[in-house]
């Protein structure tokens, strides 16, 4: 890469990783297409939520790219995720278009885990790649790139619901070419880069960054104003689909811009060009080394078997982590929340129909679209102010979560738009406070394994609340239907009482995040502490 593209390089592949990302969450549109699978392969509603748990299933095995990204390039890992995602929703497609008889039940399962587990690989590839570009700003970095997997479902099925009236068979080709598409786009531009090597460097990454959050508020209000103005006719819903293309564009413009900066003079490309070459010696010492000085010391220390207990917010080994109290309190409050939420996000088209509702598409992306509010607001009031302990902001999403299922399980008029947005939200909240607790708990040392064992919680609360509770009470209270060949079930008592088991387990969660507010309330304290008085303390 020439010198003059070097800065326009490193963020035209950070944009290429918002438009992975902005197609990352197929995973969470499973009730955008879901009924017609079931009348296609005339299933009952535990069998269609097992669908719905293979699919979840193929996050567990994220472990998987996260091994393989330590060995294998950015290029070859959005390679794997795009092939997967276009065998699994290619397969889903021709099964829904009727293109092929339905698979046998346990085939289909099999393609909706590759589907599901496609999204691991690109989301692995684009995070290790641009936390390694910027490593002077992975919270921004994360925020941001997490904040468009949130958008992406809403994305999705505000395109397809403006351009092809919400077929499940368009919907589904959607979901297998454009991530394909997408990636291999992300694989010429999508590389590690030499990070920022002085202070003017990295202020001019965080302006940068601050641009990209602007964006994307932008794009969410949007996407909002779009579902909650109803339906729309056919010249305005074409004008939509080409302003949220102009939107996911907008990006493009901070590499732009980045060039204009370093072409504005002569002598200051020169400067810029020089100034590595020459100091760079001097420096690397103190910053590239830096991070090995430590893991040297650190080696040195366990070896000489000083260091056997860590203490809470120390580096913990995967072992030590999981036999520590603390820990199992994260994991099942973890669980308790994430849980319920996949529970509603799997089954908003059988919940929606239930209620009478027959276009379920705005409930799964107002989930969608308050779940980046959830995931951005939190990022940025969750910040250390007072001391106070991180996990209670994890209590706080509980409470609101436990309202939602409440009012849910109520069914007045409206509920189930109430409902959504504070499940989104909530559940927004719960993947973007918690990942940052355990990397305060447990540290950044393996942080890798930690984030994937974390994200277990996914499939298994998919697996206790979807397949089981979810599915067993649905079919309970479901009548046969000659007509689809499945049992459905129409009115509020369909999962009337799934919502307060729900509601039970979300009151459970707030117990544990208080617990486990009150335990590490010292961890948080000190972390403040060494903020407040750090001169690098503003370094996210």
């Amino acid at each position: 890469m020439s010198p003059w593209l070097t800065p326009a390089g490193k963020w035209l592949g950070f944009v290429t990783a918002i438009w992975v990302q902005a197609i990352s969450g197929n995973n969470y549109t499973f009730s955008n297409y879901s009924d017609a699978l079931k009348s296609i392969m005339a299933l009952t509603q535990l069998q269609l939520n097992t669908l719905s748990v293979a699919k979840d299933v193929g996050k567990a095995f994220g472990l998987l790219s996260g091994i393989a990204s330590d060995r294998l390039s950015t290029s070859v890992i959005l390679l794997i995720g795009s092939f997967e995602g276009l065998i699994g929703y290619g397969v889903q497609w021709l099964v829904v278009s009727q293109r092929i008889h339905p698979l046998p039940y346990w085939q289909m399962c099999i393609f909706l885990c590759l589907g599901g587990n496609s999204t691991t690989w690109m989301n692995t590839a684009v995070l290790v790649t641009c936390m390694r570009n910027f490593p002077k700003n992975r919270g921004p970095v994360s925020g941001i790139l997490k904040g468009y997997v949130g958008l992406s479902t809403a994305i999705f099925t505000d395109i397809c619901t403006a351009l092809f009236s919400s077929n499940p068979s368009a919907f589904l080709l959607t979901l297998a070419i454009v991530p394909a598409v997408i990636c291999l786009a992300a694989i010429l531009f999508l590389r590690e880069t030499t990070p920022a090597a002085d202070p003017i460097e990295e202020n001019e990454e965080a302006r940068f960054f601050n641009i990209f959050n602007v964006i994307a508020i932008v794009a969410a209000v949007y996407l909002l104003a779009f579902d909650i103005t109803g339906n729309h006719g056919h010249v305005v819903s074409h004008v939509f689909v080409a302003g949220l293309m102009l939107l996911l564009a907008t990006p493009l413009l901070v590499p732009l811009y980045s060039v204009l900066l370093k072409l504005k003079s002569n002598s200051d490309i020169e400067q810029q060009i020089k100034e590595p070459l020459l100091v760079g010696p001097k420096d690397s010492p103190a910053k590239p080394e830096k991070p090995e000085a430590a893991t040297a010391v650190s080696i040195i220390v366990e070896n000489a078997g000083i260091k056997q207990q860590p203490m809470i917010g120390e580096d913990h080994t995967i072992i030590e982590m999981i036999r520590t109290f603390d820990f199992w309190i994260l994991f099942l409050s973890f669980l308790c929340g994430v849980g319920t939420g996949m529970c509603v996000m799997n089954n908003m088209g059988q919940m929606g129909l239930a209620l009478g509702y027959v276009d379920v598409s705005i409930f799964v992306s107002l989930t969608s679209i308050w779940g980046f509010f959830g995931r951005i607001i939190s990022g940025l009031v969750s910040e250390q102010k007072f001391g106070t302990p991180r996990p209670l902001w994890n209590a706080a999403s509980q409470v609101l979560m436990t309202l939602g299922f409440v009012i849910m399980a109520l069914a007045l008029p409206g509920s189930l738009y109430i409902g959504s947005i504070l499940v989104g939200i909530c559940y927004g909240v719960r993947l973007t406070i918690t990942v940052a607790v355990a990397s305060e708990l447990f540290g950044l040392k393996y942080y890798g394994l930690l984030y994937n064992i974390l994200i277990l919680n996914l499939p298994l609360g998919s697996f206790l609340f979807s397949g089981l509770l979810a599915g067993y009470l649905y079919d309970a209270q479901a009548a046969r239907s000659p007509a689809s060949g499945g049992n459905t079930c129409v009115g509020p008592h369909c999962y009337f009482l799934v919502f307060l088991i729900m509601a039970l387990a979300s009151v459970v969660g707030f117990g544990l995040d208080v617990l486990l507010a009150i335990r590490t309330k010292k961890v948080y304290s000190k972390i403040y502490t060494d903020k407040k008085f750090s001169p690098s303390s503003t370094v996210a």
